[in-house]
């Protein structure tokens, strides 16, 4: 693989000083070369100094093409210069010693078992010897580097005063190969290192290099994914970095290219995968391009060859991401799919050792197996991607199970693990959850807490058994502080409503919504408009998943029997101005929050209902008593989250006269008037899709709201216990908008689109 970054990468081979008159020559030569301005215009000065050091007939010197394909001679001793361009394969000398990375040292060129046993494939060329007359006998082939990429190769042909040539004469190539490699290292301008580029323009520190190149061991990730997301270096400056440092043609994904069926057929996708290369072009035996995210690994090379076999291959240079792109990867991290991979070839231990709170994530050992690694990749990613679940599905039998994330509500399919690890991971989420990894028949929850970046991060982990083996869903919670309340986007009705509702000293005001629907969200952002130090304000909430400075902050914890209902009375003996109760889900803690609110507190809590109106009925229900419920409330907000058009690639365009009636409908004739818009001046969006939005065109997500405001006309209804449409036609008739409504208004400013409001809301 490639050197490290930071990594010295200047060759520094073990080769033993030479002796007297052996030294003077390689000085002599170093000199000469070292000063020339071209090695090519110095080296008819110095055949014949560099035929007698090597005690050598002839020698021909080979560079690097640059072009992936092949090394050129354009350098040779004997006869006429002509240029000899020499593919990159084993079925050569000169080619073996470029794509294998070996030294070697032949006897007898015309020994044909002999050359089989160094490659299967090696043959020597005797046409030349036939028209020329020349008898090739023995012959050196030593590839010239500084560091991992090639740059030529050194072939030596004949001994002179004897049959073949020594491990000493070996030696002595060697040193003449370093100090080519350092004249056509020059001459290439090449850099020491693959993103020296990079430093040497100021786009990179060093420091920052070397913090990267540790984070890359221990969190699986590449460098172009921490060069790009944290230093806003554009992959089109990474990329030709590479190009400086390997000295090959670079190539991007291209979606118009498919790899081969007919080569990928003779090949296995995991291990393509593991290792980072594949066949984009060419056929069996012909020619072969090959995409390589490191072509100075000689291992990789030759195995290739062996896999592949062809006259002539063509290799290019490319990100990890776009290689597992032409294979099939993906999702939040396409890394992952090579990291899963590996799951295949590797033997699993449960190390059964627990991980504890504040464990830093980002931080994973080195010498960790796959699964460990896996696990925390796919919660550093998913925290990354703004992802608020991760699902966790085994597949029947043996299909691989899969892994899918929920981003902006929807869930993307992100890695496939194979089956007969999927136990290894559900058992390593377990320990990390502390959970029972022997229970495999039950349904358990818990919580994993880790830090990633020095940030907290906290995830409620629920197992279930399923008839295909046991699943896991890992809800984000990431601590932070809430949003403002000025970031909300309430319409102006709702916007001033909800600021005077919440500077009345006593009441209750519920948020409700089914769950995702970012109802904590909403109730932190209103807490945080009123957190004065003149307010002693009080949350029980499960969990505590946004801190806020100024709030004291319980959790609930209902396995040692610590219920909302016990933290709000609890709440009453100490003090306090408002009192956030995460959640009425039974009459007890219903009943506590009315009699707080009527004994001078101003009370926050959520309903899982699907509309302001229903919410009511459901709390009377519940059997409250509708009078004091009446003089208790204060409001209700509904809400659901819709995704938002990608403000990088939304499409706009104007609405025709069916499109227009239909959002007239929506809102309703009567009230239409009031948003001042017609469909002339109207420019509604649809959406694009871009890189930045991965080509879905929706990119983070908006609430919707409808606000109902208890005035005394509904107070009266409310006791008379109306039912729930007429206590909306009642709400919508004093100010109210609906949530289809809300959307629409949202849609003609250009913030969504219709289809996805009515993927959360119905007319």
């Amino acid at each position: 693989m490639s050197p490290q970054p930071g990594e010295e990468t200047t060759a520094k081979p073990d080769l033993p000083p030479l002796p007297g008159p052996k030294q003077q020559l390689f000085n002599e030569l170093q000199t000469r070369i070292e000063a020339a301005k071209t090695f090519s215009e110095i080296l008819p000065e110095l055949e014949e100094i560099i035929l007698k050091f090597l005690q050598a007939q002839r020698l021909t010197i080979y560079q690097n093409a640059r072009d992936g394909q092949e090394i050129i001679a354009k350098f040779k001793s004997g006869l006429e210069l002509l240029e000899i361009r020499v593919p990159l394969t084993a079925n050569s000398v000169a080619g073996y010693a470029a794509v294998s990375g070996n030294a070697v040292n032949i006897p007898d060129v015309y020994n044909a078992q002999a050359l089989s046993e160094i490659h299967k494939s090696l043959k020597f060329d005797s046409s030349f010897d036939k028209r020329s007359g020349f008898r090739t006998r023995s012959m050196m082939a030593i590839p010239i580097r500084i560091g991992p990429p090639l740059l030529g190769v050194l072939q030596v042909i004949n001994k002179v005063g004897g049959d073949a040539f020594t491990d000493t004469d070996l030696i002595y190539a060697k040193h003449l190969a370093l100090l080519l490699g350092k004249k056509f290292h020059q001459e290439f301008e090449g850099t020491s290192g693959p993103y020296e580029y990079l430093v040497k323009r100021g786009l990179l520190t060093p420091e920052k290099l070397e913090e990267f190149a540790k984070r890359i061991k221990r969190e699986g990730v590449t460098m172009l994914y921490l060069l790009v997301s944290e230093t806003k270096i554009a992959p089109e400056l990474v990329a030709a970095s590479l190009e400086s440092y390997y000295l090959l043609p670079f190539m991007r994904y291209d979606p118009n290219i498919t790899p081969p069926k007919k080569l990928l057929s003779k090949l296995n996708m995991s291990y393509l995968r593991r290792q980072l290369w594949v066949p984009l072009a060419g056929e069996i035996n012909e020619e072969i391009l090959i995409l390589i995210d490191d072509p100075t690994d000689m291992s990789r090379q030759m195995e290739i060859q062996r896999a592949l076999p062809a006259r002539k291959y063509i290799f290019r240079i490319g990100f990890a991401e776009d290689v597992l792109q032409y294979l099939g990867g993906g999702g939040v991290s396409s890394y992952l799919h090579g990291l899963a991979s590996k799951l295949e070839d590797e033997t699993l231990e449960d190390t059964g050792s627990s991980v504890d709170e504040g464990m830093e994530a980002a931080e994973i050992n080195e010498n960790e197996n796959t699964v460990i690694q896996l696990v925390n990749r796919l919660i550093i990613d998913a925290q990354r991607a703004g992802a608020s679940d991760i699902h966790v599905e085994p597949g029947p039998g043996r299909l691989p199970s899969k892994v899918r994330l929920r981003i902006d509500g929807l869930c993307r399919e992100a890695l496939d693990i194979p089956s007969t690890h999927m136990r290894a991971v559900l058992s390593r989420i377990k320990i990390m959850a502390r959970l029972d990894i022997s229970e495999r028949r039950k349904p358990q929850d818990g919580k994993i807490v880790v830090k990633v970046k020095g940030q907290p991060l906290e995830l409620r982990v629920a197992t279930i058994p399923t008839v295909y083996g046991e699943g896991a869903v890992l809800r984000v919670l990431a601590s932070g502080g809430g949003l403002p309340f000025d970031k909300l986007q309430l319409s102006e009705r709702n916007y001033h409503e909800l600021e005077r509702l919440i500077n009345i000293p006593q009441g209750i005001l519920l948020v409700v919504g089914p769950t995702g629907s970012g109802k904590t969200t909403t109730l932190h952002a209103v807490i945080g408009r009123i957190n004065t130090p003149e307010r002693k304000i009080w949350t029980a909430e499960d969990p505590v998943e946004i801190t806020q400075t100024g709030l004291q902050q319980v959790q609930i914890d209902h396995k040692i029997g610590f219920t909302f209902a016990l933290a709000l009375r609890s709440f009453l003996r100490a003090d306090p101005d408002v009192i956030l109760i995460g959640e009425m889900r039974d009459k007890e803690t219903a009943h506590s929050g009315i009699e707080a609110s009527l004994t001078g507190h101003l009370v926050f809590s959520t309903l899982h209902t699907n509309s302001a109106a229903e919410t009511i009925v459901r709390l009377l229900d519940l059997g409250l008593d509708p009078l004091n419920f009446a003089d208790a409330l204060l409001g209700i907000l509904a809400q659901r989250l819709v995704r938002t058009l990608c403000g990088e690639c939304k499409q706009h365009y104007k609405p025709d006269d069916e499109e227009w009636k239909r959002l007239i409908r929506l809102y309703g004739e009567a009230y239409f008037p009031e948003l001042g818009v017609t469909q002339a001046n109207t420019v509604l969006f649809r959406p694009g899709g871009c890189g930045k939005c991965g080509k879905t065109g929706y990119k983070g997500r908006v609430g919707v709201h409808e606000l109902l405001v208890a005035t005394k006309t509904m107070k009266h209804l409310i006791v008379s216990s109306g039912k729930a449409e007429e206590m909306r036609n009642l709400a919508v008739k004093e100010g109210m908008r609906t949530l289809i409504q809300d959307g629409v208004a949202k849609v003609l400013k250009g913030i969504i689109d219709l289809s996805q409001l009515f993927r959360v809301a119905t007319e």
